[in-house]
């Protein structure tokens, strides 16, 4: 039998352990803004963490007691209250509005406090020098497909920066929503146009195959639905099979059938070329938003 020594030794390393578990979980979330992208991350936290851990603040009255009332989040009025408050500080405001943000909270920043931006194009030393030197920021950017739980979230920072409660706390924060990739800063502006804004494209090619079979005589409720149910599934046997698109394209292609009409009239009218334009603007863009 071990000693009472070694048993009050062996208690005190599992109440330890809980303790360091239940961190993360009374760490407080505060979001600052709340739209679509907020309220959806929102959500996947609280699959996962009780509700007075959380806090939030917008400009709207109204929808933020509405949103406190539906969720059990505490609304605070002011975004200076949700900053002093929070341990994790959420930036999910529109990018035209975050140096106004920025320069509200910047009295009341800690430094154990982090800051998560999801601001397109502004980078961690743009967001720093803002916060008068403040280096513990996660830059992040998700994607609307969060909406249902079917996001693709790309995040960098410094992670020595962080201590490994600190970096679960964050990962929680975008997992509870879809897939998170971590990626070196520099990529940030690809996984903009990889991801980011790409649900656009990804709607515009379904609306343009229901109209094609609209033409051709189909309800477009009914080719609206076929189309994104193809869509759905194409990318689940991409993600699920393992294997390269233009493997899977090319057994869609029989030898002289219908599919391979299709692909070569596309090749003919630029459509790679196209996408790859509207990909390079989208990056431009987020160039211009530093």
């Amino acid at each position: 039998m071990p000693s009472k020594v070694a048993g009050t030794k062996i208690e005190a390393y599992r109440r330890g352990v809980l303790l360091f578990l239940r961190q993360g979980e009374n760490m407080i979330t505060g979001f600052i803004g709340m739209g679509n992208m907020g309220f959806a991350l929102m959500k996947g936290l609280l699959k996962q963490k009780e509700p007075q851990t959380l806090l939030f603040s917008c400009k709207r009255r109204e929808h933020g007691h509405a949103v406190s009332e539906k969720t059990g989040v505490p609304f605070l009025e002011e975004n200076v209250e949700v900053a002093k408050r929070a341990d994790l500080i959420l930036l999910a405001v529109k990018p035209i509005v975050y140096r106004e943000v920025l320069q509200e909270i910047v009295p009341v920043i800690r430094e154990n406090q982090m800051v998560v931006s999801l601001a397109p194009g502004i980078t961690i030393s743009d967001l720093s020098e803002q916060l008068k030197g403040f280096r513990r920021i996660v830059r992040a950017m998700p994607n609307t497909p969060a909406m249902i739980s079917e996001g693709a979230t790309g995040i960098a920072c410094d992670w020595q920066l962080f201590t490994a409660e600190e970096r679960e706390e964050v990962n929680r924060l975008f997992s509870g929503v879809g897939r998170v990739f971590q990626v070196e800063e520099r990529l940030m502006n690809a996984v903009t146009v990889v991801s980011g804004s790409s649900p656009a494209l990804v709607y515009e090619l379904i609306d343009t195959l229901a109209d094609a079979a609209l033409r051709y005589g189909m309800k477009k409720s009914d080719a609206l639905q076929m189309a994104a149910q193809a869509v759905l599934g194409s990318a689940r046997m991409v993600l699920e099979s393992g294997e390269h698109p233009a493997v899977l394209r090319d057994r869609v292609c029989s030898p002289g059938g219908t599919t391979i009409e299709e692909m070569a009239a596309l090749a003919e009218s630029g459509f790679r070329a196209s996408v790859l334009k509207g990909a390079e603007a989208c990056y431009q863009a987020c160039k211009g938003k530093a």
